[in-house]
């Protein structure tokens, strides 16, 4: 890149694009093209789908060139988001394809002895949390959570006024936060 094409702003190449200049698309991959590609690695650990991600994101921004909106933010920012949300779209579709529990060096994911030592240490920091709780909170919880009621249902199943229902839940779930900062993660 020439000193000159320094000195040309990411929003003139962007208008120039949009005019149909294909020196400008090749001038904003010059500046962003290793960007979009670390980006989309970062998210995909996959460095053909994030080179392949990088260059659907610069025929994106050549064909929505006339759609940039400086008042929504920077080209800079522009793109990047656009890598960003590309890349993880080819993530979800990657992990859709793939079957549950997938098999990596004949051991199942879904069996990693790992996660059911972390999965049980949760739960029972969990548990100890709502143990903390007085009985009313807990209960009103509870019936919430696992019973997956409104709080209208709960001051009606419980025969509470609906603010008393309100307020001993916002106590309930300052205590658990409380109990559980920084032990669950």
């Amino acid at each position: 890149m020439t000193a000159a094409d320094n000195r040309i702003s990411d929003d003139a190449l962007v208008s120039a694009m949009a005019s149909g200049d294909q020196d400008s698309l090749a001038r904003l991959n010059q500046r962003y093209g290793r960007a979009l590609a670390a980006v989309a690695d970062r998210i995909l650990h996959d460095k053909a789908d994030a080179e392949e991600v990088a260059a659907d994101v610069l025929w994106q921004l050549w064909r929505e060139a006339s759609r940039f909106d400086r008042s929504r933010g920077s080209v800079g920012a522009w793109i990047m988001m656009t890598v960003r949300s590309r890349a993880i779209d080819r993530l979800r579709a990657r992990k859709a394809r793939e079957p549950r529990g997938t098999e990596v060096a004949g051991l199942s994911v879904a069996d990693d002895p790992s996660n059911e030592i972390h999965n049980a240490d949760r739960r029972r920091k969990v548990e100890l949390a709502l143990a903390s709780l007085n009985d009313g909170e807990r209960d009103l919880l509870r019936l919430a959570y696992f019973s997956d009621l409104s709080q209208s249902e709960i001051a009606e199943r419980t025969s509470i006024p609906l603010g008393t229902v309100k307020s001993r839940m916002r106590a309930g779930l300052i205590r658990l936060r409380d109990a559980l900062r920084g032990s669950v993660e």
